[in-house]
């Protein structure tokens, strides 16, 4: 099963996030499938590859509840009930 989750990057105390796509059964920091898009908590900047992650979820990929609530903020999940 694929997942869409944050993996971190940066330096310590300045933690920034990618939005990749991931197996369930590998570690934070393990091989991903794709990096669909950015997370800064910082800056509080997002940069989403939509194509990408609406391609993916349409495939069956679970976001975590994080990556859920920036794409609900982003509104993604509005582009994907338009699609279909």
């Amino acid at each position: 099963m694929v997942k869409l989750r944050l993996k971190r990057c940066g330096r310590k105390q300045r933690p920034v996030y990618r939005i990749v796509a991931i197996d369930v059964r590998s570690r934070r920091e393990g091989r991903d499938l794709r990096k669909v898009g950015f997370y800064d908590p910082i800056k509080n900047q997002t940069y989403l590859n939509v194509p990408a992650i609406l391609d993916f979820i349409k495939k069956g990929a679970q976001p975590t509840g994080t990556v859920h609530d920036i794409l609900k903020k982003a509104g993604v999940f509005m582009e994907l009930s338009l699609n279909q």
